[in-house]
Order: structure tokens, then C-alpha cells, then sequence
């Protein structure tokens, strides 16, 4: 996407201002207990995501938050706090918070940590849902330090050789500092595809991709609603042939950074987030895990100079031949980024099932519905 792009709703999406849905997601959370500093930052980080384009993991997942709330498997005070440190590392136990507020207080203190020392390396356990990677990445690029954030998640990945769910779909984010463009972002799910965007499909009524799934039976499918009807998600490469023991190894490496070290849970006792799951018993550990990192530029060499040979980096990829003139190389983190000034400028559009979702959850607790913003 690019500034000019052309940015309008479909008969199917309805359109709103970010000031509008901040407002709105902000009474969500209040209305479920959230402090306002608390609902204010998780607010944050979901309207981050639907104005980076990454509407998997924006307000469409708000109505998640609020069934764990009302099973009695979200506390929305928590008090986050350190359980174990050393001068470079913590681990954090979330009190069972929203890990869209448990995870940006864990980046602080690595990018705190990482003031003083060069680097910062922080595990979290007894976590939930935490939304975008980037988000927490990104706050580290803030104080021109490179960011690095993973989670484990919902069991539904099959491994390599495999049919049964035992991995989450994992996401891995590195975050780089630049000068004169926007930071590259690496943020990425260790599946072949995130379980939001079959979510979104399945809520726009269209197919997935092969390669992103298996039916119940083990076979390759385009059914958007596959893996809630017993079937997986399918590790980054889809297939042995095309390098899926690649993302079955960078998943299993997020899952252990994420639950093994910190206490929290892994494999297939993490507690999912999905509605169609249930906690398993006897879980060996606490909640979701995450596990973030923040490292100065500074420590490596000069700040400006890294900036300068990171605009030389990023300007010589964008100058690469190309295979179709009409498509340039796309840098990590840059349609996120012209997604963002283009939903900012002309609203942020939520398809018809989400906008449906989120009147039926204002009506439930009480807080005003959305309202349609019409944009230029």
C-alpha cells in the first residue's frame, strides 16, 4: 500500500475514525474492570493493529478478551510484577492479567535494563492474549534500540510429520531502527498463516489458501473453518518439501523461549484464546508466556551511523530488479506503515461481522455503539 492508495470500504466493511474506535474499545475494557490506564493500553495496542492493516489482531479480537473475562480466566487488575533478575534478565509473572498490558510492562524494564546495561531480556509467564509482536518490538526501536518480542499461543499448529495440534501459530517480531525511512519490522507468524486471518475469512465467507491448513482428516484443505472443526493449522512452509521443519523449528524455539523459561505453559497446554478450545488439565505451568528484548544500538556502534547504513540497506532492496515492474520489493514493515497514515486519514474499516460482533458486545455490557464515520 502506498499513500495515494485508494482506501474505501466495501459494501460488506463499515468505516470509523481512530479516535472513534479508541473511545469505544477504551468503555470495553473499563466496563469489564480494567483500570483506565490499563483499558487505555490495551486499547493502544488493538487499535495499533487495525491501523498497521493487521485486523486479525485488532478489535476483532476484543469479544476474545471479554469470554475469558466472564469465564474467570482474565484478571482485569492485575499487578504485574518481577520474580526472579539479574542485572540483563527478569522473568515476570502477569497475575493473570491481559497481555496487552502485561507485555508492555515487561518491555520496559528490558529496555530499562538495556539502558544500563547494552541489553535487556525479559521472560513472562501467567499471561494471556498479548495482540501484535510489533507493538512491544516497536517500543524498543522508541529509545533506538533494536526490539524482539514472541509468544506462545492457542495449540493448534500440527508439527511437521504430523496431524495432531501442538504448537501455537507462534509469532516471532524483530524490530530494526532506521533513518530516514520507517523501521523495518519482522513480525511474523510461525504457522504458514496466523489463526486470525481464518477467522477473518470465515467471517467474509471466503476460502484460505492451500497451505495454511489440514482438515480433520489430515488432508489439505481451503475450508476457512477447518481447524475449529478438528482439522490444524499447518507450520511456516506448509509442507516438508517446501521447509515446513523450518517453521516447526522457529515455532518450537518461540514456545520454549516463551513457556519452558519463563514457568509459563507450552505445547499443547497453553491455554487458548480460541472460543473452541478448553483449557487442558494439569497444565505444568502458569498462563501464556511471552518473552521480550530490547538491545542499544549504541552498545554494537554509533547510533547515526547504524540509521545511515540502514536507509542504505532499505533503499537498496527498493531498488532491486523486479519481476513484474508494477510490484517493487516490499520492505518488512512498510505496508504496515502506509496503512497506518491511510487509516488514520481516511477511518479504519471493520468488516460487516466484526462491526456486527462489536454492537452485540456494546449491548451486552452497556457501553454505546459504534457509529458508521463516512470519510472523503
Amino acid at each position: 500500500m502506498t499513500a495515494t492508495t485508494e482506501h474505501r470500504p466495501s459494501a460488506s466493511q463499515k468505516s470509523i475514525s481512530e479516535q472513534g474506535l479508541r473511545a469505544f474499545t477504551n468503555n470495553i475494557f473499563r466496563a469489564i474492570g480494567c483500570p483506565d490506564a490499563d483499558a487505555a493500553l490495551a486499547t493502544d495496542v488493538l487499535v495499533t493493529a487495525d491501523l498497521r492493516g493487521i485486523d486479525s489482531h485488532g478489535v476483532a479480537r476484543l469479544s476474545g478478551y471479554v469470554r475469558l473475562w466472564e469465564n474467570g480466566r482474565l484478571n482485569t487488575a492485575p499487578e504485574p510484577h518481577v520474580v526472579h533478575e539479574t542485572p540483563t534478565t527478569a522473568t515476570v509473572d502477569g497475575d493473570g492479567g491481559l497481555g496487552l498490558v502485561v507485555a508492555p510492562y515487561a518491555m520496559e524494564i528490558a529496555i530499562q535494563k538495556a539502558r544500563q546495561y547494552g541489553s535487556g531480556w525479559v521472560a513472562i509467564r501467567n499471561s494471556n492474549h498479548f495482540g501484535i509482536a510489533g507493538y512491544h518490538a516497536l517500543k524498543a526501536v522508541d529509545n533506538d534500540m533494536i526490539g524482539y518480542a514472541v509468544t506462545n499461543a492457542s495449540p493448534l499448529v500440527a508439527p511437521t510429520f504430523s496431524t495432531e495440534r501442538l504448537l501455537g501459530t507462534n509469532p516471532i517480531c524483530y524490530a530494526f531502527p532506521a533513518g530516514k525511512f520507517p523501521p523495518v519490522v519482522v513480525d511474523m507468524a510461525t504457522s504458514a498463516a496466523a489463526n486470525g486471518k481464518l477467522e477473518v475469512a470465515d467471517r467474509a465467507g471466503r476460502p484460505i489458501p492451500e497451505g495454511w491448513a489440514l482438515s480433520r482428516e489430515g488432508q489439505p484443505t481451503t475450508d476457512a473453518t477447518a481447524v475449529k472443526s478438528g482439522g490444524a493449522l499447518l507450520p511456516l512452509g506448509s509442507d516438508r518439501a517446501h521447509g515446513s521443519h523450518k517453521g516447526f523449528g522457529l515455532s518450537a524455539t518461540v514456545d520454549i523461549l516463551s513457556g519452558v523459561l519463563s514457568g509459563a505453559n507450552y505445547g499443547p497446554w497453553v491455554p487458548p484464546f480460541v472460543a473452541y478450545l478448553e483449557p487442558v488439565a494439569d497444565q505444568p505451568g502458569q498462563g501464556i508466556g511471552h518473552f521480550v528484548g530490547a538491545m542499544r544500538v549504541d552498545g554494537f556502534r554509533p547510533v547515526a551511523d547504524f540509521k545511515a547504513n540502514m536507509d542504505q540497506w532499505i533503499a537498496r532492496f527498493k531498488a532491486a530488479r523486479r519481476i513484474d515492474e508494477g510490484q517493487p520489493v516490499v520492505i518488512p514493515g512498510e505496508p504496515e506503515y502506509w496503512a497506518t497514515q491511510a487509516n488514520r486519514e481516511r477511518g479504519i474499516p471493520l468488516v460487516g461481522a466484526v462491526w456486527d460482533d462489536l454492537q452485540q458486545l456494546a449491548a451486552k455490557l452497556g457501553v454505546g455503539a459504534l457509529e458508521e464515520e463516512l470519510t472523503p
